[in-house]
């Protein structure tokens, strides 16, 4: 009986609380004029305010609230959140978490990629499949295959009217449940661009060109971009079919890149863009989402923060062997497991660039993922050996990085020799990761 009464007990108080909770919400309406309204699992305030006028406000207006008290509601967020500026609408999950809230902007993604799509599919019949099925649909970007221009590169990326329109996409075109030309594809948020300030974009004068041919040659691309005002390239640095082009003058870039987008080199019809600058560390830490703690950074070779002093290498992760006699505790191991390919199962080709992070569990695979993610050439590694004291041979990789962007070189070798040549190979990557 007792902790029937207790239960029963719980009950009125939830419903007291429901009662004062939905008795708050209405006088926050009334004073507000905003209105309320709940579907898909959240309930959105406002959208557009009352009075408002025109469209609504552009990308990169909204903020994204996680951790929010699980007992706090809209008559209490709203005067909190009203003190940073008038609120167009907020739009409240029906789930949370009960711990402190963190504040981050809202990236309003509105492309999805898709993978594992027929690589004779065109544009036009990619882009008609998707809005069969589909709503929303703005465009497809389609790039042809380095080697063959009548053929795409086995994915494709699919822009909505609005980051709604391309969450229902991903939701229907979850893999199993949608098969076009009887294919299995593969349906994620595709990977937003990088976001360069106004001032920064002002002062770049290199282009970024895509879709050349594998057999067109810098000296062609350089004669090419000259073609328009002799003399204003610089350098060219290709690499596959895309390159960057770098100018004297910024003016002269801004001038190419209307001229020369679309144009025809060696019967590729060419993209041409403004380069995008990247800021090495950052793209780093963004691209591993933290993975490495405080304390593996000091392991690997990163500065002490309060004495200034570079700690010695330790083993990098993943790693079961002893370095010089050393065992340290590395980050978690990535869970590995095999399965058994039972008949009938279908196995789609893919594009390990196509992958996310967590599914490599080596350095040696996140630097070659991390270089092709920046556009930078692939890490060349080469091998030096010595001899120890008792005749063991020792051996270490110096790895090279070349950014195609800037022309720059960058060499990376750890303080550490190893025993085997994959050891020294996952530590050479792990260094250079860390130092980027």
């Amino acid at each position: 009986m007792h902790e029937e009464n207790k239960a029963a007990a719980n009950g009125c108080s939830k419903i007291r609380r429901g009662a004062q909770n939905g008795a708050a919400l209405l006088a926050l309406m009334e004073k507000t004029g905003y209105s309320m309204v709940q579907q898909n699992g959240q309930r959105k305030f406002g959208g557009p305010p009352p009075g408002w006028e025109g469209p609504p406000p552009p990308r990169g207006c909204e903020v994204f609230v996680g951790k929010i008290p699980r007992d706090m509601y809209e008559d209490e967020l709203v005067p909190v959140f009203e003190r940073a500026g008038k609120i167009y609408e907020l739009r409240l999950m029906m789930e949370f978490s009960g711990k402190f809230i963190g504040v981050c902007v809202s990236l309003d993604n509105c492309r999805l990629f898709i993978g594992a799509i027929p690589k004779d599919k065109k544009k036009e019949e990619i882009l008609n499949e998707m809005k069969k099925v589909t709503e929303g649909v703005v465009d497809v970007i389609v790039y042809p295959n380095a080697t063959d221009k009548t053929k795409n590169r086995g994915f494709a990326f699919v822009e909505y009217e609005s980051h709604r329109a391309a969450a229902m996409a991903r939701r229907r075109l979850i893999p199993g449940t949608f098969q076009p030309w009887g294919h299995t594809i593969q349906v994620d948020w595709a990977d937003p661009e990088k976001v360069v300030d106004e001032e920064t974009m002002q002062r770049v004068k290199v282009l970024y060109v895509r879709n050349l041919m594998i057999s067109t040659t810098e000296d062609k691309i350089k004669a090419e971009f000259n073609k328009f005002k002799p003399g204003v390239v610089e350098r060219v640095k290709k690499l596959r079919d895309y390159a960057f082009v770098h100018f004297f003058h910024r003016e002269d870039a801004v001038a190419a890149m209307s001229v020369m987008n679309g144009k025809c080199i060696d019967g590729a019809s060419i993209e041409v863009t403004l380069a995008k600058p990247v800021n090495k560390e950052s793209s780093w830490k963004q691209h591993f989402n933290g993975q490495i703690s405080p304390s593996s950074e000091n392991l690997l070779g990163f500065p002490n923060k309060e004495d200034g002093t570079q700690k010695s290498l330790g083993k990098p992760a993943s790693l079961s062997v002893r370095l010089n006699g050393q065992h340290s505790p590395g980050p978690p191991e990535v869970e590995r497991s095999t399965y058994p390919i039972f008949p009938g199962i279908k196995l789609t080709p893919i594009s390990m660039y196509s992958l996310k992070l967590s599914h490599f569990s080596s350095a040696v695979m996140h630097l070659d993922y991390f270089c092709h993610k920046n556009s930078w050439a692939p890490p060349e590694y080469c091998l030096y050996s010595t001899t120890s004291q008792d005749g063991k041979v020792l051996l270490v990789y110096k790895v090279l990085i070349s950014s195609i962007a800037d022309d720059s070189q960058s060499y990376f070798m750890p303080e550490k020799l190893c025993t085997t040549v994959e050891d020294a190979k996952e530590l050479a990557a792990q260094f250079t990761l860390l130092h980027l």
